[in-house]
């Protein structure tokens, strides 16, 4: 398939313009022009036709442009074409273009008579169609119990190409090598040419088939060797040189063909002048650029007619040298075992196979789809394999198979035909031959073909991702979701949108958990989302990460790189949390792993700044109940939700954002407003809860008594907590002693501020019959722990709970027994405590025992006249009952203590509080009773004394 070096057309004709044939390029009669002597290497082992100056190498790369038709063999075509695209490659093919630059061929620039070889060689046409049949699957080894993977069941792919190296570039034999006068005088040549200036398009042509002509003399000349040794770095800047001349926008030369060749020629000779240096990676790069980004055949064609210049055919031109540039990259690969030099095409070629313009991306294609046949058909692998990057040549090329341009779309579907059969090669030599995986992913490879024809393959991108799934390891598939992901920019193109979303999720279907560098993955998917403007793309994207977060091996990965975004969340990343898709399994699960990123938060001991993951976690709650697609998991854990929810507010009280750990970098780009603080975002997700497990009398009530203020206070939070435990107490049985349970084993957990809302919330919910139920030890015991903590408000809650326990008759007598402790609260300054205190003393004053009853008389009768009301008013009452409570036996023990109390009694029945002074004339009628008097009616007037000082008189004298 060598293209001939091109030469002046005379009558330039028009000529259809096919990409390019289908038939090998490697074999076939073939007759080549050249306007050079042309050297050939040694071969001894042929006897034939030839020319001393046809190369190993020509052979290889100028069939298709030689200068006389040859009759192609029957060639078949793929299946997945297109009716039209099968005509047009049939009435456009290789011939028509030889037969066109024959008759247009010139002399202006032969330096010598022309030569023509016919090169008898294998047959031209492929060794079947593309096209994969089933039936060849039938070698694989079905239901085979051999633990090995035989060398048979990669090659028995149907349509693997199974000639081989040898038969594939089976040539003439070469008549005798050139003369020493020529080869210096070629190597005289060159080397003028190198230490002068190339002016003239005819010295460009000379010097660049001089270069070709020489390096045929490599494998049996030394001075050649030495020669092209030492001034292989001024030829590679030389041919840099005369690329950067062409211009970039049109052409009207030969030059950049010939460069090709000459590379080409090069190459077959194991010198390889784009690959091995820096300077050499830079003309692959510039020559790949200069052919790739050349204008369109259609626009070349209109420059040519509005400026005409030279006596080239644009169209024929660009035709040979694209070709000529394609056969150059097949050159590179014809022996790369260990696939070094794919790697470096590869590299070349990438960004071009993703242009945005149509003419681009097609000549990448087309030349990317060659170089995996030529690949595949002279496959010879030897580890270590160098090509590192199969998963992104998969998917780029399973994301052209959905191009919107069906040329692009269909080069790229035969080049991933061949790309399947090198696959299985790379997995056949790298596998483990005691390991089944690759036996396996054979079996379901052939599966998978089995259920899809042809067509549908490989114009259905995510049927690919399917079918390679199966055999790329955990670095390939990142490697492939990476690529995938990059297509999503594609704006200009919304059908490659839709593949990459396609194929995105369906990878992440199949491969289910052999994913690795998840937070990277996650982290593209959330920059890629504001760019995707298509819902049905959108939506896939979502799911894919509703996939990743429904794998519990990935679960906590994903959130905890969600939650590494600024708050409150933009709008792309409160659409991902509202519109999680998760099978109902896993929503407990994701909720729970959500909810603990905050609870591992609240276990921590106190620090000077509130963690960062907190205020994510909490807002991300409150999208996720906005969004309520996780509503069952949200009713079953809504116990522990509310309790967080309620100990990230007492957290939160009195904090901004300055206040928390921000990472650094986080909000480089926008400030964070002033009024976005961590307690509207656990307020907001509080109230949502609420809302969405239809709570919504509770919701009111906490609404009409203002206790969403309570919660945000520094001193009154404890009051909206047991505002809403009343509140769900009353309204929600169920839930409520759902949460009492939750909480029993909880109490004793985290930092204080945790306990204190969780005990807070327990402490109400005593009032519940239920509350009977529950063990001593996770009831009484424990508030007997809180009376003796050190902070009061814990002293409170103890209280509080020991006096809504002490009405259920089954927790009395252990209550009982705190008695002593209890009455120790009488002498405490708080208030609240000794007011509690008395309540709880009043329902147990009937069963104490002597020595604690007399003892809490002293006790209350020592708060006679609190300057509390309400402690004076209630220690009467305490004295009051503890005096009816006296045994008859114990009367007399107890009497001075009541005598002692009259006096003071029948001031304070004075007292302007007339609470104060009604609940003294109350308990000074008890005393009474108990001393068995009968007191005046004027001890029980309400008029001040002062009013009727006779009254006065007749109290005096009965007391007296």
């Amino acid at each position: 398939m060598p293209p001939v070096r091109p030469s002046t057309p005379k009558e330039p004709e028009p000529m259809p313009l096919p990409r390019r044939g289908r038939g090998s390029r490697l074999a076939g009669s073939r007759v080549a022009s050249t306007s050079l002597p042309r050297a050939t290497a040694h071969s001894p082992r042929h006897a034939g036709r030839g020319t001393p100056w046809l190369s190993h190498a020509q052979r290889l790369t100028r069939r298709r442009h030689s200068s006389e038709q040859v009759p192609p063999g029957p060639e078949q075509q793929a299946d997945f074409r297109s009716g039209k695209w099968l005509q047009e490659r049939a009435g456009g093919d290789a011939r028509d273009s030889r037969q066109t630059l024959r008759a247009g061929m010139g002399s202006r620039h032969r330096i010598c008579s022309r030569e023509e070889i016919v090169i008898p060689c294998a047959s031209d046409t492929d060794s079947g169609s593309v096209d994969l049949q089933m039936s060849n699957l039938e070698d694989i080894k079905k239901g085979s119990s051999s633990l090995e993977l035989t060398d048979s069941d990669i090659l028995d792919i149907p349509e693997l190409p199974q000639e081989s190296l040898t038969d594939t570039f089976q040539c003439v034999t070469h008549q005798g090598p050139l003369g020493q006068a020529i080869v210096e005088s070629l190597i005289q040549s060159i080397q003028e040419f190198l230490n002068g200036e190339l002016k003239s398009e005819l010295e460009k042509l000379k010097f660049l088939r001089s270069l070709s002509s020489l390096s045929r003399t490599l494998p049996y000349d030394e001075t050649t060797e030495s020669f092209i040794r030492n001034h292989i770095a001024d030829i590679v800047h030389k041919l840099n040189i005369l690329v950067e001349e062409e211009p970039l926008h049109s052409l009207f030369s030969p030059v950049r063909q010939e460069v090709f060749v000459t590379v080409a020629d090069f190459s077959y000779q194991d010198v390889r002048l784009l690959l091995g240096s820096d300077d050499r990676a830079d003309l692959f790069s510039l020559i790949t650029r200069s052919i790739i980004t050349l204008p369109s055949v259609t626009t070349l064609t209109q420059m040519q007619e509005v400026m005409p210049f030279g006596s080239y055919n644009s169209e024929s031109l660009y035709r040979q040298t694209f070709q000529a540039f394609s056969e150059m990259l097949q050159s590179l690969v014809i022996k790369d075992p260990h696939l070094e030099n794919l790697d470096t095409i590869f590299k070349h070629m990438e960004p071009w196979l993703q242009s945005l313009k149509d003419h681009e991306r097609e000549r990448a294609a087309a030349s990317m789809a060659q170089v995996l046949k030529c690949l595949s058909r002279n496959l010879s692998l030897k580890l270590p394999l160098q090509f590192q990057r199969l998963g992104h040549l998969v998917a780029l090329m399973a994301l052209l198979c959905g191009d919107p341009l069906k040329e692009v779309a269909e080069e790229a579907a035969e080049g991933t035909h061949y790309l399947l059969h090198i696959t299985l090669r790379m997995k056949y030599i790298t596998h483990d031959k005691k390991n089944r995986s690759l036996k396996e992913a054979m079996k379901k490879c052939r599966e998978l073909l089995e259920l899809y024809s042809i067509q549908q393959f490989y114009s259905c991108p995510f049927k690919i991702a399917q079918v390679f799934e199966v055999f790329l390891n955990s670095n390939e598939l990142c490697q492939f979701v990476m690529t995938t992901l990059d297509g999503l920019k594609n704006l200009k193109h919304p059908c490659t949108q839709q593949s990459a979303g396609e194929l995105l999720i369906t990878l992440v279907k199949s491969a289910e958990s052999r994913f690795e560098k998840v937070p990277e993955i996650m982290g593209v998917i959330c920059a890629q989302l504001s760019v995707i403007s298509q819902p049905r793309v959108r939506r896939q994207i979502i799911n894919t990460v509703s996939l990743f977060i429904s794998r519990p091996k990935y679960t906590d990965t994903v959130i905890s790189h969600l939650l590494c975004h600024p708050v409150p969340y933009d709008r792309h990343l409160a659409e991902l949390w509202r519109t999680l898709e998760v099978e109902l399994p896993s929503t407990t699960w994701i909720l729970w792993r959500l909810l603990r990123k905050l609870q591992k938060c609240h276990n921590l001991p106190t620090q000077e700044k509130m963690a960062y993951v907190a205020v994510a976690a909490t807002d991300a709650l409150y999208e996720v109940f906005v969004g309520n697609r996780l509503r069952e998991a949200t009713f079953r854990l809504f116990p522990q939700l509310l309790m967080t929810l309620l100990i990230q507010i007492h957290h939160s009280i009195g904090l901004t954002m300055s206040d928390v750990a921000i990472p650094s970098g986080l909000y480089t780009d926008q400030e964070m407003s002033s009024e976005v603080t961590p307690l509207c975002f656990a307020i907001q997700a509080t109230k949502t809860l609420l809302l969405r497990t239809f709570c919504w009398q509770e919701f009111n009530i906490m609404e009409k008594n203002k206790g969403w203020a309570l919660l945000e206070g520094k001193d009154c939070h404890l009051q909206g907590v047991s505002l809403l435990a009343n509140a769900l107490l009353e309204r929600n049985h169920f839930l409520a002693h759902k949460v009492m349970y939750l909480l029993v084993p909880l109490l004793n957990r985290g930092n204080d501020k945790h306990k204190l809302t969780s005990a807070g919330f327990f402490v109400e919910l005593l009032q519940s019959p239920v509350a009977r139920r529950l063990p001593s030890i996770y009831s009484v015991a424990r508030l007997k722990d809180w009376l003796l903590h050190g902070n009061k408000l814990f002293k409170v809650l103890a209280l509080r709970g020991l006096h809504y326990l002490v009405r259920h008759q089954e927790t009395r007598e252990d209550i009982k027994s705190l008695s002593p402790c209890i009455l120790d609260f009488l002498r405490e300054t708080d208030e609240k405590i000794v007011l509690l205190t008395i309540q709880i003393l009043l329902q147990l004053v009937r069963t104490m025992d002597f020595t604690t009853l007399t003892a809490m008389m002293r006790t209350s009768f020592s708060l006679f006249g609190d300057v509390r009301p309400d402690v004076h008013r209630l220690s009467m009452t305490l004295f009051g009952a503890s005096v009816k409570s006296v045994k008859y036996t114990d009367k007399k023990r107890v009497e001075s203590q009541v005598l002692g109390s009259l006096v003071p009694l029948l001031l304070y029945s004075q007292d302007e509080n007339d609470a104060v002074a009604e609940e003294s004339r109350r308990v000074l009628t008890i005393c009474a009773q108990f001393l068995k008097w009968k007191l005046p009616q004027e001890v029980y007037c309400k008029d001040p004394w002062y009013i009727n000082p006779s009254d006065v008189g007749i109290i005096c004298k009965f007391f007296i």
